[in-house]
């Protein structure tokens, strides 16, 4: 009888009958080797109080790595030599199915922890991807194989695919802590994630004129909703993310040092800086009567949703192919590199979050990026016929 070894479980033959291979460490403690070609480490035990011997499965073999189960089957037979009986525990018919294990995620890590948006997301994949094939099984029955397949069938949309392969690992981390599932047993873990490759739309100085002439014939023509127009002319003069300009109150804007304070971003909160074109173009505008938004939606009292119709109408009149809401942010970006600001000084501009030297530059010495500021908005309202 063999000590088990990952290598040695590896190597078991598949036979015609299912059989046992015994660890010749701890007594009890073995993996099953199906016909099926499934190997699981299980623990046999005896009740003190019973003759008959029972057991149980510790988990699958390549989810739960050998040493981890011989922990297990030390922690169970240790917990049998005291009196308990540990299966009442943990196989109760009502065990935890990944519905209840994506409920409690979601109330106890993503809505308290996270931001609304990613929440959002989070409870998206959910829904079309997760629970649609997972939903009904027990949290501890979920096989690395389960995941394979789920990431396989998104392997068309690969960045999408990599966000629900990251959900579920967070999942079954908490999994783990909450004791739904052994320790180590995370079924994610060895999957592999598929290449990405970053998408990144530039504007020529056509293009950004073609698109300023679309939004002044909108704007005279009133086709569009006016904050719409505002909001696509506030991302290309700020380099904002949508979701910061979708949001932005007049109670957060600072006209005396022209800077805009965004309680919620996805680098947390921070000031935006704007330019002497961005001010211009907030001070033509005329705050709505009970709406805070400077972006006033339909509804009473509600910020701008959903702009991405009419953003492709204007793109079509444009002549704008494949140009995405986001990617007029890289246009500000682009045009601030091709006037000669280095990229410490862009970064500071976005608050890019991940660069030591963006941080110590914007902070000890935010005049240059606010004269960095000045000139894109200048030469940006140029681009688009504004001033």
């Amino acid at each position: 009888m063999p000590k088990l070894t990952i290598r040695l479980v590896d190597n078991l033959p598949v036979k015609t009958t299912d059989y046992f291979c015994w660890d010749s460490d701890i007594p009890g403690f073995g993996v099953r080797i199906h016909t099926s070609g499934r190997k699981v480490y299980v623990v046999k035990y005896r009740l003190l109080t019973a003759a008959q011997t029972k057991r149980y499965t510790l988990g699958l073999h390549g989810v739960l790595k050998t040493d981890p189960a011989r922990q297990l089957a030390r922690e169970w037979l240790s917990r049998v030599r005291h009196g308990e009986d540990p299966t009442r525990e943990r196989h109760p018919r009502d065990a935890p199915t990944m519905a209840q294990l994506a409920q409690r995620y979601l109330d106890e890590h993503a809505i308290p922890k996270k931001r609304p948006k990613s929440t959002q997301m989070d409870t998206v994949n959910l829904q079309r991807h997760i629970l649609p094939l997972l939903g009904t099984k027990r949290v501890q029955d979920v096989t690395r194989q389960d995941i394979a397949l789920i990431h396989t069938r998104m392997q068309a949309t690969p960045g999408a695919a990599n966000r629900v392969l990251a959900l579920l690992g967070t999942m079954f981390t908490l999994a783990e802590q909450w004791d739904w599932r052994p320790p180590q047993s995370n079924p994610v873990r060895g999957l592999v994630r598929y290449p990405e490759h970053p998408r990144t739309r530039y504007l020529t100085g056509e293009e950004l004129l073609r698109l300023g002439v679309v939004l002044a014939q909108a704007d005279h023509e009133r086709l569009i909703l006016p904050s719409i127009i505002t909001g696509v002319r506030l991302l290309l003069l700020t380099g904002a993310r949508l979701g910061e300009v979708l949001t932005l109150r007049w109670k957060h804007v600072d006209w005396d040092r022209r800077q805009v304070f965004l309680p919620q971003s996805k680098t947390g909160p921070k000031w935006l800086r704007l330019s002497h074109a961005a001010i211009t173009l907030l001070r033509s505008l005329a705050p709505v009567h009970g709406n805070p938004y400077v972006l006033p939606g339909k509804r009473t009292g509600e910020c701008l949703h959903s702009p991405w119709k009419s953003w492709r109408v204007l793109c079509q009149r444009a002549q704008l192919a494949d140009v995405r809401l986001h990617d007029l942010r890289h246009a500000y970006a682009s045009l601030g590199v091709s006037l000669g600001h280095g990229l410490p000084i862009i970064g500071a501009i976005l608050g890019h979050q991940h660069s030591n030297t963006t941080q110590r530059y914007a902070h000890a010495a935010p005049d240059p990026v606010h004269a960095a500021v000045d000139q894109i908005g200048e030469s940006m309202a140029q681009a688009l016929g504004l001033g």
